[in-house]
């Protein structure tokens, strides 16, 4: 008889179990001990351990993250919301994209490279759990100080982790961040974004439905790699000592992935899967409890089935293992040779390991003998719920008394304009995104150094029918926003992320967020959190997109030291006609240049406050949510009707950056002229801003259009040259604005 048998379970109910060693408090432990009236076995306690780490039931923060869905808008574009592996949303023509955004971060300390390389992985394996082709990632990255010494071993391993998997995989890398900040010393964030696309009859869901019906385990086989990751690095305060963490970091195979992509593309097309789940954070143990508790409510599974790399792994091993490129599918009988026959084309390993039944129990077997038999939706869905007690920060009022009013302004705006533009968090990323190939498989029609990445939905499935239609993907955040005030800074990131899908012509339709924070034991980051969601939730409902989904990333912190508040939203936008894009910056001479929006005097959280001053205090710049959604309406329309040849948002580094930048995206240079205090105009980093290049003879018809929607619009003045000139201000060559922008990256990590 098996150690860890149900039956001696139930005859040696005072046996001390691992609990803690799991993860788990007391009062958890006793929670599932009253629900199995008995002392769980050790498979048993494998799965609720796992099932309900934080990373897994997101029990300290679904008490807020019901908000996303009470002040949710009505958007009948929302074919698939929060609750399964990744949102879906109707773009128009009988297509569907589905999109999400996950956290890698402490994998990513703990080894760079097959951390983030192993979050491109699970992304993109929630993409196709959906039924949909993944077609592009993205990624937003966060680390310490650009010049500290471990920002030198963690960078380098995470791009290069990134770029392995995306590149391996043949998927297009259009977008993203990369942020520098002390905060992040010893604890960088990773957040991976994928999206694909599919007909919008053909979605796939998790679940398991049909008493008899088979499951099949197929994929990668079953290693020791990434035991306990949910709960060891993802769900614990994070230590200096976490390098011992090292065999919690999953190890990828981008090109088993690739093959299970067109595995799983030819198996729905063959409509031989009646429920799919991907293996990613808790393995076997998520899939079977999820599927199960979805379906008909019963499961019977035989471990000693599943496909090992490493026969000794004992049954609680195989249970938590995170091995990657692994999906669980349901199959009606009768399709298990068209099944098995589609994988052996793609030599993809797939075995049946049990079946579903009606019972309303998860039961599995080891040597013949019962080592778990569980209620499987107690694992899945009821986890503990907790209403983490939170405050204010001390030191909060202080915090944002400490305006920037006290800092020195510049004399000189042309060295305050190249300190900007050659600062690690404003300068050039071309040394990160040249890793990445943004064009393969040739339906990008934007990606970096654009304000989002574009691609054209056309000939992404054979046999479609063509479609001049496209989607557009930003992602942003800004920690010392939030730092400052978490529910305002919140705000801020959807709303630059849901700009810079505007200035592409796109109109945004869909979020993804992922939310990372300090320790939710902790109540001043719990208010930080609660906050923050607070923020979001309200942002969403005014600009009228809903949350489809996304992730909570926790214990973010080294010791008793947190990261910023950091907020990252990911948005998605349609374009009917990808011809009609407007891509970044100054596309010839001749054009009008036009400001957007209104500007104040907001210098809070802004770069020139960091990076001149290494200051952060006072109040980001305020939110208006109802002037983004005016801005976004002119956007996309002025694109419709031909009104702009380039466009720029406004965001960090203010209306200089832009400026900068725009002359930069082709060499190409202004010479404009500001009305009021110089510093202002081009330092302040106002929200709901854009800067557009205007076609000749259009700027009236756009002024037109600004006046309609109440929309402030400011004639700049003209492109052309090899300057960009602020009449009065500043005069600087763009080649000095290129070798500014371009040496840093390179300087320190090259």
């Amino acid at each position: 008889m098996s150690a860890d048998s149900v039956k001696r379970a139930e005859s040696t109910p005072d046996e001390p179990m691992p609990f803690a060693e799991l993860g788990m408090k007391q009062d958890e432990y006793d929670r599932v001990k009253e629900i199995l009236g008995r002392r769980p076995t050790g498979s048993e306690l494998a799965i609720y351990s796992v099932m309900w780490s934080e990373h897994c039931s997101y029990k300290s923060s679904k008490v807020h993250l019901r908000q996303f869905a009470t002040k949710a808008p009505k958007s009948e574009a929302l074919l698939v919301g929060m609750g399964e592996n990744a949102g879906v949303v109707d773009i128009g023509d009988g297509w569907a994209a589905t999109f999400k955004i996950e956290s890698h971060n402490h994998p990513s300390y703990v080894e760079p490279h097959q951390g983030a390389a192993t979050g491109v992985g699970g992304i993109v394996r929630d993409i196709m759990s959906m039924g949909a082709r993944p077609v592009a990632v993205m990624d937003s990255l966060r680390f310490g100080g650009a010049d500290a010494v471990d920002t030198r071993r963690v960078l380098p391993g995470v791009v290069e982790g990134i770029s392995h998997y995306g590149n391996c995989l043949g998927l297009p890398n259009i977008g993203g961040e990369v942020v520098f900040d002390p905060c992040y010393i010893g604890n960088p964030l990773v957040n991976a974004l994928c999206v694909g696309l599919l007909r919008k009859d053909q979605i796939k869901l998790a679940t398991a439905p049909g008493p008899g019906n088979k499951v099949v385990l197929f994929g990668a086989s079953t290693g020791p790699d990434g035991i306990g990751g949910a709960s060891v690095l993802a769900s614990a305060t994070f230590e200096e000592e976490s390098h011992a963490k090292r065999p919690a970091v999953q190890v990828g195979d981008p090109f088993m992935e690739k093959l299970l992509i067109e595995c799983c593309l030819e198996l729905y097309a063959a409509d031989v899967v009646v429920g799919i789940q991907d293996l990613g954070a808790a393995g076997v143990s998520c899939a079977t409890t999820e599927l199960a508790a979805k379906g008909t409510g019963g499961m019977r599974v035989d471990l000693n089935l599943v496909p090992l790399r490493d026969p000794s792994l004992r049954p609680e091993e195989i249970l938590m293992s995170e091995s990657q490129e692994r999906m669980m599918a349901v199959v009606r009988p009768s399709d298990i040779p068209a099944f098995m026959a589609i994988c052996q084309k793609w030599d993809v390993p797939a075995t049946v390991i049990g079946e579903v039944t009606d019972t309303g129990r998860l039961v599995m077997t080891w040597d013949g003998e019962v080592i778990v038999d569980i209620p499987p939706g107690t694992a899945a869905d009821e986890g503990p719920v907790y209403e983490r007690p939170y405050h204010e920060p001390a030191g909060q009022a202080a915090l944002n008394a400490d305006t920037p009013d006290r800092l020195e302004r510049p004399a000189d705006l042309r060295a305050t304009l190249l300190r900007l533009l050659g600062s690690p968090n404003l300068a050039s990323r071309e040394w990160v995104t040249s890793q990445y190939d943004r064009y393969v498989r040739s339906n990008t029609v934007l990606a970096q150094p654009a304000d989002a990445g574009m691609l054209r939905v056309s000939e992404v499935m054979a046999g479609a029918e063509p479609t001049t239609r496209g989607i557009a993907l930003a992602t942003d955040g800004n920690g010392r926003y939030a730092r400052l005030d978490p529910y305002t800074g919140a705000q801020l990131a959807l709303a630059e992320a849901y700009r810079n899908v505007a200035v592409t012509g796109a109109r945004p339709l869909a979020v993804t967020n992922c939310l990372n924070f300090g320790s939710p034991e902790d109540p001043e980051v719990m208010w930080q959190f609660a906050e923050a969601v607070r923020g979001l939730a309200d942002a969403c409902r005014t600009l009228g997109v809903p949350v489809t989904g996304g992730n909570v990333s926790f214990y973010n912190q080294t010791g008793a030291t947190a990261v910023h508040p950091t907020p990252v939203v990911g948005v998605l936008g349609v374009i009917d006609d990808v011809a009609r894009r407007v891509r970044t910056g100054f596309t010839a001479g001749g054009l009008r240049v036009a400001l957007l929006g209104e500007t104040r005097e907001e210098f809070g959280g802004s770069e020139w406050a960091h990076v001149v001053h290494g200051h952060l205090g006072g109040l980001p710049p305020q939110a208006h949510l109802e002037a983004e959604r005016a801005l976004a309406a002119v956007l996309v329309e002025a694109a419709g009707r031909g009104l702009v040849e380039g466009s720029h948002d406004l965001s960090d580094g203010g209306l200089a950056v832009a400026l900068a930048e725009s002359c930069l995206a082709r060499g190409i240079g202004a010479t404009v002229t500001l009305t009021g205090d110089p510093f202002t105009a081009l330092f302040s980093e106002s929200s709901a801003r854009a800067l557009v290049a205007v076609r000749p003879g259009a700027f009236d018809e756009l002024a037109a259009l600004c006046a309609e929607h109440e929309v402030p619009c400011y004639g700049l003045g003209t492109t052309g040259g090899s300057s960009l000139v602020v009449e009065g201000a500043l005069e600087v060559p763009v080649s000095e604005l290129r070798e500014t922008h371009t040496a840093t990256l390179p300087a320190l990590f090259g």
